[in-house]
């Protein structure tokens, strides 16, 4: 069995245990629902410190906007206000008329990256594409990947074929930039080309109790070596980053930074370094929330983004755009001819 599937099992197991010190019954009211979801949130959401997040003082300011004859409309948008607060893009308040997102995570940074320039001007409209991932061996002999999405699903097959394709180049650059996420299995896949014994990961806890600050000790989490005969690359690689890469992405860089041979180059991640579950609320609505936390093989946490390597923030802007340069792209390639 996968490792993440693994802790997966094993923290939402103790989720469920966690949750039967005692059993609410909340009215299906509007005070009802709101009480429900506050209720949820302050005993299984498990960034408030981190975050420097009240959630007494929070609770107290939304329901006091709770008046008679509220719509659900109404309510929804309240509550959804009051879950912004947590700065969670793994947060959402999910109904048959409405999902709310935070996304101030992103939208107030540089995108550092352009798809069309990418293709047109670097890869030239002609690369190879396996389980979603483009490929192609660049100028000064560099092997190049994209991996737009941890939510396509990577077989060893596909990266036997990539790897072997790209065997002869000198360095690889693998590029996550506006990568958001998906399937943390696909990361194990991923990282076991890159490492040569077995290799701590991270940790992840669950929590026990009602309390902040009720958690487990920490889970070490391990990625082993791929096995012989499959394809792997121990030669330079730069990972290129940038703000739009979350929760899997971020999982991803984390992991990448701690190998030796490994540069991340460009911009802040994301973040997203809780593992998300969810629950409903009295009306049927559901509320999914990061419940258990994730951190790095220093046991450091990730919530808040994975910075690049020293020397190594570079941002490409818009105007780099319209003339068909991409900075990080630029730097990488540039530092890996060395």
């Amino acid at each position: 069995m996968n490792t993440f599937v693994r802790l997966l099992y094993i923290s939402l197991a103790s989720f469920i245990l966690s949750s039967c010190h005692h059993i609410d019954e909340w009215e299906d009211s509007a005070h009802g629902n709101f009480n429900a979801l506050w209720t949820i949130l302050d005993e299984h959401y498990c960034f408030f410190d981190e975050k420097e997040i009240d959630w007494d003082e929070i609770g107290e300011k939304y329901r006091a906007r709770i008046v008679p004859g509220i719509t659900d409309q109404e309510l929804f948008s309240l509550c959804a206000e009051m879950i912004d607060e947590l700065q969670d893009g793994h947060t959402n308040l999910i109904s048959p008329f409405d999902i709310s997102y935070y996304d101030n995570w992103w939208t107030d940074y540089p995108q550092d990256f352009d798809i069309r320039v990418l293709q047109e001007h670097y890869l030239g409209f002609d690369y190879k594409v396996s389980s979603g991932i483009y490929y192609k061996i660049m100028p000064n002999n560099i092997g190049y990947i994209y991996y737009p999405s941890f939510s396509s699903t990577v077989g060893n097959g596909n990266l036997d074929w990539i790897l072997s394709y790209l065997a002869a180049c000198d360095a690889l650059i693998i590029d996550i930039r506006d990568n958001g996420g998906g399937q943390l299995t696909n990361i194990e896949t991923f990282v076991r080309r890159f490492i040569h014994e077995p290799t701590l990961a991270g940790y992840i806890r669950h929590k026990t109790g009602p309390g902040h600050n009720d958690f487990s000790d920490p889970y070490p989490y391990y990625y082993k070596p791929a096995e012989l005969g499959r394809m792997t690359w121990h030669k330079p690689i730069a990972l290129l980053i940038n703000r739009s890469c979350f929760s899997a992405a971020n999982n991803f860089a984390s992991v990448m930074k701690s190998l030796p041979n490994v540069t991340l180059i460009g911009s802040r991640t994301g973040g997203g370094g809780g593992m998300p579950f969810s629950a409903e609320l009295p009306n049927g609505w559901s509320i999914r929330f990061s419940a258990c936390p994730i951190t790095d093989c220093n046991d450091r946490q990730i919530e808040a983004g994975i910075d690049p390597s020293a020397g190594c923030e570079v941002h490409s802007l818009p105007e780099d755009f319209a003339l068909g340069r991409d900075p990080i792209l630029d730097f990488a390639l540039q530092r890996l001819s060395h």
